[in-house]
């Protein structure tokens, strides 16, 4: 498809203070877009907002509260007057055997990731109407291929991206495109996160190539923006990942078999692993909801 111009259209971003949708925010704003920014991070979304160089305003938000998220689709048209695009980036992640997990750790990451996606497009689905607009859901390689400790994202990513699937389908006729976009291991703090983990980062690490590498932020967002001009039905944030797509019915056997010989290697290392959120957008989850609950 040709692209089409981001000037003068109204862009919302969750997951917006820090990493893949801060420098979403960034790119967009610099190709002439208005951004609304949604996290829970105010004190980071505000900074971010006054670095853009268009017009921009941020929201405090749990994207797994409707009732929030109604009201930031509404407080956005009021301000805009219009939403052409919305991200749904938002995103935390947990590492580790399943069966020593938190199970609140677990159950949050699919929270945040799969039920947090849905509530932000029910919220802004009838803007995007209005508007013709695009709805682009962020997933991952987690999606395409299973992989052993990361029970709770994998589930989630593939549980985004066979949603975003179905949705094309019902919006459609409505001139809703909806895209699905996947990154393989990227530099953020979420990734640097779970690297901290000696375990998680040799298991990574011993992936065949190119999956076995962390990827800078800057190009992996750029092919974004591009699916984003496009109104692309999949974005592919490196290269490779397209291909992927080719083999992915091969994967789950694969990775049984592969996966077992590497967790037997590693079981003896494998007490006392942290199972909690990683990375700085997890701890800034976990502070929300502690400071909810108070």
């Amino acid at each position: 498809m040709s692209r089409v111009s981001l000037e003068g259209q109204v862009a919302v971003v969750t997951g917006a203070a820090r990493g893949v949708g801060e420098l979403l925010a960034r790119k967009l704003s610099a190709r002439g877009a208005k951004v609304a920014l949604v996290g829970l991070e105010e004190e980071a979304l505000k900074a971010v907002s006054e670095r853009l160089h268009s017009d921009s305003a941020h929201w405090y938000a749990d994207v797994t509260d409707h009732e929030a998220m109604s009201r930031v689709a509404q407080e956005v048209k009021e301000r805009f007057g219009k939403v052409d695009i919305v991200v749904a980036n938002a995103g935390v992640a947990s590492g580790g055997p399943f069966v020593d997990s938190d199970p609140q750790a677990w159950r949050r990451v699919i929270e945040v990731n799969l039920i947090g996606s849905a509530v932000t497009a029910r919220a802004f689905l009838p803007v995007l109407v209005e508007s013709r607009g695009y709805l682009l859901q962020v997933a991952s390689l987690a999606a395409i291929t299973p992989a052993p400790m990361m029970t709770a994202y994998c589930a989630s990513k593939s549980g985004v991206e066979a949603y975003a699937h179905s949705l094309r389908a019902e919006v459609g006729y409505q001139g809703v495109r909806v895209g699905v976009a996947y990154l393989s291991w990227t530099d953020t703090d979420m990734v640097r996160g779970a690297d901290q983990d000696e375990v998680m980062r040799e298991l990574r690490q011993r992936l065949l190539w190119p999956a076995n590498k962390t990827y800078p932020l800057g190009p992996a967002v750029d092919r974004i923006v591009a699916g984003i001009e496009r109104r692309s039905a999949h974005v592919y944030a490196q290269w490779w990942l397209r291909g992927m797509q080719g083999v992915r019915g091969y994967l789950p056997a694969l990775i049984g078999t592969v996966g077992q010989r590497e967790m037997k290697r590693f079981a003896p290392r494998l007490q006392g692993m942290r199972s909690g959120l990683v990375g700085a957008g997890g701890a800034a989850d976990e502070e929300a909801r502690a400071t909810h609950r108070n």
